[in-house]
C-alpha cells in the first residue's frame, strides 16, 4: 500500500512539475466562478455548464502541454506558428459565418474563431523578432515589427472584428513597450490613429459599429433600441449593491432584460448577484494572475521569455479593462468577452494556452536555447 501511494505521489509530481501552483489556483478559482455564474445566467442549465467545462478541459490540456515545452523550443517554432495562423484568418474570410461578418469557422463539432490564435501568435512572433537584435530596438526592427503586426490585424479588421483586432494590437504594443521602445514611437502611433480615425468613420466602420459608438456617447437617446444593452447592464451592476441579490436571484438576466448575459455581459450578472464584494474578489484574482505573469517575466533568463511572459500578462489586463469598461458604459460595446467567465471556447482555450507558455518560462528558467 505504501509503495502504491509513493508511486502515485511520484507520478503526480512528474505530471505537474511544470505547472505553476499559485497561477493554477487563481485560474481554477476564476473558472469555478465562471461556471457558477453561467449556471445562474443560463437559467440553471447543466448543459451550458457541462459544455463550458469541456472547453475548459481542452484549455487545461493545452496549458499543460505547452508548459512541458522548453522556451527555446517555443522560440524555434514561433515563425512556423505565425505563418500557419495566417491560413485560418484567410479561410474565415471565404467560408466563415457570423452575425455581423465572417468571424467563425464551423468545424461541425464546434465553432472556431481564428482571430483568437493571434492573442498568442503575435506576441510570440514579435518577441522572437525583437530578441534577435539589441534592445531597445532600432528603426529597421521596429518597422519590420509594424509589418508583422499589420498583416494579421488587417485581416481581422476585414472580417470585421474591431474588438479582437484592438486586443491583438495591444498584445503587440506591449511587446514593443517591454522591449524598451522610445515613448515618441507610441506618441507618433497615437497621432497616426487620431489622423486616420475620421476616415475610418466614413469608409471603414459599418453601420452597426457606428451605432455602438453613438450609443456609447448617449445611450439614453435610444433606450429601447441601440441603448438597451448598456442601460440594462448598468441597472444590473447598480442593483447588486454591496453584497448582491444572491446566487440565482438576479432579475436582469432571469427576466431576459439583459442581452448576451452568458457571453459579453456575464460580468454584469456577477455584479448583480454577488455585488461589489464579488466583483472585488474576481478583480483581485485577475490582478494576481497578471502580477504573477509579470513576476515570472522578471525572473526569465532570456529576452524572448521576458518579452512574451510580460506581454501575455499585460494583455490580460487589457481584456479585463475593455470588458469591464464596456458593460459599465465607460467604453463602447465591442463584443469582447470577460476572460474565463464568458461562455465560449476559443477565447478560453487561447487564454489558458498563453498561461501554459508563461508556466513553461517559469519551470524551465535554467534551460537556455
Amino acid at each position: 500500500m505504501n509503495l502504491l501511494l509513493y508511486w502515485l505521489r511520484d507520478a503526480w509530481a512528474r505530471l505537474t512539475r511544470t505547472l505553476d501552483g499559485p497561477l493554477c489556483l487563481a485560474l481554477a478559482a476564476l473558472m469555478g466562478i465562471g461556471l457558477a455564474v453561467l449556471y445562474s445566467a443560463g437559467n440553471e442549465s447543466p448543459r451550458l455548464v457541462m459544455a463550458q467545462g469541456v472547453r475548459y478541459a481542452f484549455g487545461i490540456a493545452a496549458m499543460w502541454a505547452l508548459s512541458r515545452l522548453p522556451p527555446h523550443r517555443l522560440r524555434n517554432a514561433t515563425p512556423a506558428f505565425y505563418a500557419l495562423s495566417i491560413l485560418p484568418l484567410v479561410a474565415v474570410l471565404l467560408i466563415g459565418s457570423g452575425k455581423h461578418g465572417n468571424l467563425w469557422i464551423n468545424l461541425g463539432v464546434f465553432y472556431f474563431q481564428p482571430s483568437e490564435l493571434w492573442k498568442l501568435a503575435l506576441p510570440m512572433m514579435l518577441a522572437w523578432h525583437l530578441d534577435r537584435g539589441p534592445l531597445p530596438p532600432r528603426l529597421q526592427p521596429v518597422l519590420i515589427a509594424a509589418v508583422l503586426m499589420a498583416l494579421p490585424i488587417g485581416l481581422i479588421l476585414l472580417q470585421p472584428d474591431f474588438g479582437t483586432a484592438m486586443l491583438v494590437a495591444a498584445s503587440g504594443v506591449f511587446v514593443l513597450f517591454l522591449a524598451g521602445l522610445s515613448w515618441w514611437w507610441f506618441a507618433a502611433a497615437a497621432a497616426g490613429v487620431a489622423t486616420v480615425a475620421p476616415m475610418a468613420w466614413f469608409w471603414l466602420l459599418r453601420p452597426y459599429q457606428k451605432d455602438r459608438i453613438l450609443t456609447f456617447l448617449n445611450p439614453e437617446s435610444d433606450p429601447m433600441g441601440a441603448g438597451w444593452n448598456i442601460i440594462q447592464s448598468k441597472i444590473a451592476i447598480g442593483g447588486g449593491g454591496l453584497f448582491g441579490k444572491g446566487w440565482g436571484h438576479g432579475t436582469q438576466s432571469h427576466l431576459d432584460y439583459l442581452p448576451e448575459h452568458t457571453t459579453d455581459f456575464v460580468f454584469a450578472v456577477l455584479s448583480e448577484e454577488f455585488g461589489w464584494v464579488g466583483v472585488a474578489v474576481v478583480l483581485a484574482l485577475y490582478l494576481f494572475v497578471i502580477g504573477r505573469c509579470l513576476w515570472i517575466a522578471g525572473q526569465a533568463r532570456d529576452g524572448y521569455s521576458r518579452l512574451l511572459a510580460g506581454a501575455l500578462g499585460l494583455s490580460l489586463f487589457v481584456y479585463v479593462l475593455v470588458n469591464g469598461g464596456m458593460i459599465s458604459g465607460l467604453l463602447p460595446v465591442v463584443g469582447v468577452p470577460m476572460p474565463l467567465l464568458s461562455y465560449g471556447g476559443t477565447a478560453a482555450v487561447s487564454l489558458l494556452a498563453g498561461m501554459g507558455v508563461v508556466m513553461s518560462i517559469r519551470s524551465h528558467r535554467g534551460v537556455n536555447g
